[in-house]
């Protein structure tokens, strides 16, 4: 029996250490990589107790890892502005007609799309971050074409052609050296803020473009309307002014165009999908033509990038910051630092009882024209002595006097306010539609500038009109 056992036992260790009866566990093969790009999988890890068998000279084998590749930006500023539109489509005859009437003016939006270079990825980027519909970036083009400076009857003014109370209301500073309502930045800000306002207000962006024109109170009335009525209350279902039953096909033209541009009679250049411009600190008085020569740019190109500085000097008082291309940032600062001539060429000036303009202009080496333009004078209304004008300094003038007479009452009231102004008294038989014919002028212009929520007048009342308005060239 011992021997038996014996022979079993060798047996047994024979077997062992035959392959047949390994009991050792192979590692496990790594699992194939999925070829989704946020499918990602590793090897299975080994079983703690087994020991991997490597070939000599052979490397380790690294898990394969497959990343999902980011979406380039698009080149194009005009692809990125396409592919953000959002708004239903609208197929009318006034459609139709407006985007006829584009392509039959090509310089008129060949200046505008020009125009629009130095602000609209701005623009796009802000709307953006707002996750707005992107035709809210044309619709400068509709408001303004594009042009910082526009100035309508109605005295809305900039880009996003605000009204002085509306600008107000939305923290855009105006007085005589600075309107914040043509700040590229402050202004678009402004305008998104109040767009934003009114979609939440009605729920709808083609009511609130439509508010932005109108008036949120146009809007809500004939919405009012229509509920009484029973009718719908969309967009092409109000009764509304022609101007603002314009307003979202003209819009709706220019973006067909935008997206089909092949219609065009001249190529639709492409604008880099990358910042214009960029921000400067500024010193606290400088004159603009100081400016543009330290960034080393024509006063003109500058102007267009700063338009809401509205006097040859710009104070800071209006705003901390300038705009400069992006590649004259860095000559700017450069030269400010090694710049040792005076920043300043201005003064105030009080004249006396029995000075006139022609003297005046005289005296301090300009000419009449000149002394109206600087300080806002229309050619229409008398020169007023004992108010504070803008001039040069002469040669006895040791310093600016700036510093002490920049904040004076009479220079925190906005450009507009001076010349243009002037009372109305209602008579029998009249009506805001009659005045605002006989001025020359909108009613909601004469609305605005009276604070009237209706249209009733009454005998002698005493109306603001604002004559002589000036009409930017587009």
């Amino acid at each position: 029996m011992k021997k038996l056992l014996a022979i079993l036992a060798g047996a047994c260790a024979l077997m062992a250490m035959s392959p047949l009866c390994a009991q050792e566990t192979t590692p496990n093969a790594p699992a194939a990589v999925d070829s989704k790009p946020d499918s990602l999988q590793f090897p299975a890890p080994a079983n703690s107790d087994a020991k991997r068998e490597v070939s000599a000279g052979a490397p380790s084998e690294a898990p394969v890892i497959t990343t999902t590749p980011l979406t380039p930006a698009p080149e194009s500023l005009w692809k990125r502005v396409q592919a953000g539109f959002a708004l239903p489509e609208l197929d009318s005859p006034l459609v139709a007609r407006h985007e006829a009437w584009f392509l039959n003016h090509p310089d008129y939006f060949q200046r505008m799309i020009e125009r629009s270079r130095l602000y609209l990825y701005f623009i796009v980027d802000e709307i953006e971050k707002r996750n707005m519909p992107m035709e809210v970036a044309l619709l400068p083009m509709i408001e303004s074409a594009y042009n910082p400076v526009a100035y309508s009857r109605a005295r809305a003014v900039g880009i996003w052609q605000f009204m002085p109370s509306t600008g107000k209301r939305y923290g855009l500073q105006q007085n005589w050296w600075y309107d914040g309502r043509r700040d590229v930045m402050a202004a678009t800000r402004a305008a998104l803020d109040y767009l934003e306002k009114l979609h939440e207000e009605f729920n709808d962006w083609q009511l609130a473009l439509a508010a932005y024109n109108w008036g949120e109170n146009g809007v809500s009335r004939a919405i009012a309307q229509n509920r009484v009525k029973r009718k719908p209350t969309g967009y092409q279902n109000l009764r509304m002014p022609r101007e603002t039953r314009n307003y979202l096909p003209k819009l709706q033209a220019v973006k067909n165009i935008i997206s089909k541009p092949g219609s065009l009679s001249f190529p639709l250049e492409d604008i880099p999908n990358q910042p214009y411009f960029t921000t400067v600190s500024t010193p606290e008085l400088i004159d603009m033509q100081v400016a543009a020569r330290l960034a080393e740019m024509s006063v003109d190109d500058f102007r267009s990038l700063n338009p809401g500085h509205t006097r040859p000097v710009i104070m800071s008082n209006g705003s901390r910051t300038l705009l400069l291309p992006v590649d004259k940032a860095g000559i700017f600062s450069a030269n400010l630092k090694g710049y040792d001539q005076p920043l300043v060429s201005w003064q105030t000036y009080t004249p006396k009882k029995n000075e006139s303009a022609d003297s005046v202009a005289a005296k301090f080496g300009i000419t009449p024209a000149r002394l109206r333009e600087i300080n806002g004078l229309n050619r229409h209304v008398a020169f007023r002595p004992g108010r504070s004008l803008l001039v040069p300094m002469n040669e006895d003038a040791n310093a600016s006097n700036l510093d002490e007479t920049w904040n004076s009452p009479e220079f925190q009231a906005p450009e507009d306010l001076y010349g243009n102004r002037a009372a109305y008294r209602v008579k029998n038989g009249d009506s805001l539609y009659l005045i605002a014919l006989k001025h020359r002028v909108t009613v909601a212009a004469l609305k605005e500038w009276n604070h009237l929520s209706g249209n009733q007048l009454r005998i002698g009342q005493r109306l603001t009109i604002y004559s002589n308005p000036r009409i930017a060239r587009r």
